[in-house]
């Protein structure tokens, strides 16, 4: 989505930030409401068309804000606090908030409509192109693939093999990066890819859904408490619609292809459960090129080459203290307060540290950290800063501290895959 993350990388409903929005709607079914949809969202075209049918169906007059909320012409993302001043500001409902299973959204004060498109992130390239479609490498043994930055498609990209990264600032560029050449393969929000095409209608990609906790998405009317019977309504009308045809015709060339949209069936059933957001890729300060080729930087190849470590890094108490500071201070606005996700993925639980088999390394994830974050400042924190918060995050998924404190170089060199630790 070319909607803002500070956009993967991820992720939860909006939790405790959100019990400030201002309840517009009353108890009682409002008889006109204002509608928003998300900001340089690709879909904005689709929710606009969706909410009009909706609302009508459900008898409800609607007006439709000029912006997007929370367009105020920044880039660092839109937090829970920042949420709430666009809804009091702006709308009372949101027309097409995405949605995802990352993280446990159950603690969300906003209220939620069923979704109305299931959709998610795919892996896109040229027609014929041997060499992107089954992962050939070049002469170097990598392949060049492009993502949004600070976007899911970023999280995703860093589970493949075998491969550089070509990071763009938004969801267009990304899918621009394989029409042009720039990557053999982008990981993208398939919306993204059918707007892309609607503005070049000749051009064509090959797409396959990208195999990742990180990948589904639904997109659904969110609004603020105190409005369940106004969701009641829309819900009721989504149900007409669908039993009508109407909503299948006014989503159809939005909705994934039936000939990729069946993937794992574990998956997806683990997917649909405790619904969660993204918001997607700021178009902000750049990462350090060193680790990402980014578009319009020197390219380095992809990830610093380090010396490999095969167990998980010892770290000592006073850096987890450290880190948990630096996490309040620079990670909570977007992660949670309690690292359960907000804005930006949950840090905690299976979706971040499974309890086996994880794609994602120790050094991957402070790779990440270290070159992106905090997403409205990216690299702020000096090597021992980002240590500390390592640790800390190592600490709160199970892992134990030692007499041996974290360097930056051990925490970056490290290949452990992160896998939930035993409980302390």
């Amino acid at each position: 989505m070319n909607i803002r993350l500070t956009q993967v990388a991820l992720a939860s409903a909006l939790v405790a930030g959100a019990a400030q929005v201002a309840v517009h709607a009353a108890a009682q079914t409002p008889s006109s409401v204002r509608v928003c949809t998300m900001p340089g969202s690709p879909s904005a075209e689709l929710d606009n068309s969706v909410a009009r049918a909706v609302l009508s169906t459900a008898g409800i007059a609607a007006t439709f804000a000029s912006r997007g909320i929370d367009d105020n012409g920044d880039d660092d993302g839109i937090s829970a606090r920042e949420l709430s001043k666009s809804l009091q500001r702006d709308c009372d409902v949101i027309a097409g908030f995405p949605r995802s299973s990352v993280a446990d959204g159950s603690d969300s004060q906003l209220l939620f409509s069923q979704g109305y498109l299931h959709s998610g992130y795919v892996s896109i390239a040229l027609p014929g192109d041997h060499a992107a479609n089954t992962n050939v490498a070049a002469p170097d043994g990598k392949i060049t693939i492009a993502a949004t930055w600070s976007s899911p498609s970023q999280l995703i990209a860093v589970e493949q093999k075998n491969a550089r990264f070509d990071l763009e600032t938004t969801s267009r560029l990304t899918v621009d990066a394989v029409a042009k050449g720039r990557a053999q393969r982008a990981i993208v929000w398939y919306p993204a890819v059918v707007a892309y095409r609607r503005a070049h209608p000749q051009q064509h990609f090959d797409v396959a859904v990208a195999e990742s906790p990180y990948a589904d998405w639904n997109l659904v009317f969110a609004s603020g408490p105190g409005t369940q019977q106004l969701q009641k309504r829309i819900d009721g009308a989504l149900a007409r619609l669908r039993s009508d045809g109407r909503l299948a015709a006014l989503t159809r060339n939005w909705a994934l292809p039936a000939t990729i949209a069946t993937g794992s069936a574990t998956t997806r059933a683990s997917l649909v459960r405790n619904p969660a957001r993204y918001l997607d890729g700021p178009t902000q300060p750049s990462p350090r090129a060193d680790v990402w080729r980014v578009s319009g930087m020197p390219a380095a190849g992809g990830f610093i080459k380090v010396a490999a470590t095969t167990e998980a890094p010892s770290f000592d108490h006073d850096q987890v203290a450290h880190g948990e500071h630096l996490y309040a201070d620079s990670c909570a606005k977007c992660h949670g307060e309690k690292l359960e996700g907000n804005t930006a993925p949950s840090l905690i639980g299976p979706a971040f540290a499974p309890a086996a088999n994880s794609h994602l390394t120790i050094g991957g994830i402070y790779q990440y950290m270290s070159t992106n974050m905090p997403a409205d400042h990216p690299g702020k924190m000096s090597d021992e800063e980002y240590a500390d918060l390592m640790a800390f995050l190592l600490y709160t998924n199970g892992y134990d501290t030692g007499n041996v404190k974290l360097t930056a170089q051990a925490a970056q060199s490290s290949t452990t895959p992160l896998n939930a630790g035993p409980r302390h």
